[in-house]
């Protein structure tokens, strides 16, 4: 059947006054998903003092993880048949509920349970987000409104972690989820008043072949990278059991996209250029990230001295450059196009990388977290102007999916920097200890820095491939133009590569 024609106009959106409660609810919802991902670590401790389950907690993470990557590019292909709004409000209320049930769970395995329901609510909202963001806003307004949506992550990446050990020290670890109740419900009505979409819809058939083998096939990838070489060996028949089970999925989702009528995840998506530069930027940041928040502060604390405190402060330096950058590249990328702000922001990241290979038992603190700032710098003059440019390279009726192939790119590359970070780690530390290797937490100096150092030179090694992004991206690009009032034409084709 042919593809249902939503519209949507920046008038049909309400007027220009009226967009601020709309970004202000984005911001709101996106806040939540930010703050999450960082206010569970302080309050591990107490958790498992309350519910026990101390060789469970780590699935608290990689459970909401694994919900919030699989269902990313299902949301975005929803959003481009139904709309944005229906599929943002369902988003934020599986949110709001799931945050109820983890603030009322009775064991570590329904605290795991009510996660994921969580997880699958974040899977929608941050999409949306910047999908609807992309809608009502053009691309040379985008520009200042990114800063706006960047600033929420540097927010979150200090509040969450203040909150949790006020939280846990003071109240009591459940408040952690409570706390997202009020403001979830303040979002939803904001959303629900202010922002208004008209979409004209068709029947047309479901594409539950490939929603059902990308969901599978995701889950057991994510499952078999971020449990490798932790809970099982990479040789094991768990690791290699996932793997196949994988590759089998995801071989058959690429077969059944070629033949469904309405795909999930269109293929053609993969064969445009400017999609594949801001894919790629967004899987190396993802990768990054996730190595460097996990041993930069390992680092600060174990091999310089220096507290905990003090020591995650390096990686928030990170945190800091990246909005920092992202307000100001609408500038760079509006007067001097994508490929040269992405180029710049390549640079960048490659120096900072760089710069922590140079770190060393003797580096001052300052010194550690420097490079941290600089590689942050470029992630946001790479990750932030690839989305933006994924989304103007193509109309409406595809932003969606554009938008979530991108925000999955890196929760894979997540995984992916969760695996092969820990792996090198690992395998430097098995070379220099004889039997089973501790956990890394309890060696000493002059163990753990030269597993650290070798973490620190596999992210510059990494941080090259965003320069092959940078090449890949346009000069400029020409923002696909609204669609029309009228819904009476066929179902769009494949957008236009620029």
């Amino acid at each position: 059947m042919s593809d249902p024609q939503p519209t949507i106009t920046r008038k049909s959106v309400g007027l220009r006054s009226e967009r601020g409660p709309v970004l202000l609810s984005c911001m709101l919802s996106t806040g939540l998903v930010a703050i999450d991902s960082t206010i569970l670590a302080t309050a591990v401790p107490s958790i498992v003092a309350d519910l026990g389950g101390f060789t469970q907690f780590p699935w608290l993470f990689s459970i909401y993880l694994l919900a919030q990557a699989v269902t990313v590019p299902i949301y975005g292909k929803l959003a481009d048949v139904i709309g944005r709004k229906p599929v943002m409000l369902a988003g934020v209320t599986l949110f709001v509920i799931g945050s109820l049930l983890c603030g009322l769970a009775w064991s570590m395995w329904s605290l795991i349970l009510f996660r994921a329901v969580q997880g699958l609510g974040a899977g929608a909202v941050q999409p949306m987000s910047m999908t609807i963001v992309g809608d009502i806003y053009t691309l040379q307004e985008r520009a200042k409104v990114q800063g706006y949506m960047a600033s929420v992550w540097a927010l979150s990446a200090v509040i969450g972690p203040t909150l949790g050990g006020v939280f846990s020290e003071f109240a009591s670890w459940r408040w952690i989820f409570f706390v997202n109740l009020p403001l979830g419900l303040a979002a939803l009505w904001m959303l629900k008043r202010h922002f208004k979409e008209r979409v004209v819809r068709r029947r047309t058939s479901i594409d539950w072949a490939g929603a059902g083998l990308l969901s599978v096939g995701g889950v057991t990838l994510l499952l078999a990278l971020l449990e490798g070489g932790q809970r099982w060996a990479w040789g094991s028949a768990a690791s290699l059991g996932l793997f196949a089970v994988a590759l089998v999925c995801l071989a058959g989702f690429v077969y059944a996209e070629t033949r469904a009528a309405d795909p999930v995840l269109p293929l053609w998506v993969f064969g445009r250029r400017t999609l594949n530069a801001g894919n790629l930027g967004s899987l190396v940041a993802g990768c990054m990230m996730m190595g460097l928040a996990s041993y930069v502060p390992l680092f600060g604390e174990k091999v310089l001295g220096h507290g905990a405190v003090v020591s995650g402060l390096t990686l928030a330096a990170m945190s800091l450059g990246w909005p920092l950058a992202a307000s100001q590249s609408g500038r760079l990328y509006l007067g001097l196009g994508f490929r040269f702000t992405c180029g710049l922001g390549a640079v960048l990241a490659v120096l900072g990388a760089s710069g922590l290979v140079l770190v060393d038992a003797g580096t001052p603190i300052v010194l550690l977290a420097l490079p941290c700032f600089v590689i942050g710098l470029g992630f946001g003059l790479v990750v932030s102007p690839g989305v933006i440019a994924a989304q103007s390279s193509v109309g409406w009726e595809h932003r969606g999916v554009a938008t979530g192939a991108n925000m999955f790119a890196r929760s894979v590359g997540s995984a992916v920097g969760v695996a092969f970070f820990g792996a090198v780690a690992n395998a430097v530390l098995a070379g220099r200890l004889v039997g089973e290797v501790p956990e890394i937490e309890t060696l000493s100096a002059e163990v753990i820095e030269p597993a650290i150092h070798a973490v620190f030179v596999l992210a510059a090694a990494v941080s090259v491939l965003l320069l092959v992004a940078a090449a890949l991206m346009p000069g400029r690009i020409t923002e696909s133009a609204e669609p029309a009032e009228s819904a009476e034409s066929a179902g769009p084709a494949a957008p236009s590569q620029p």
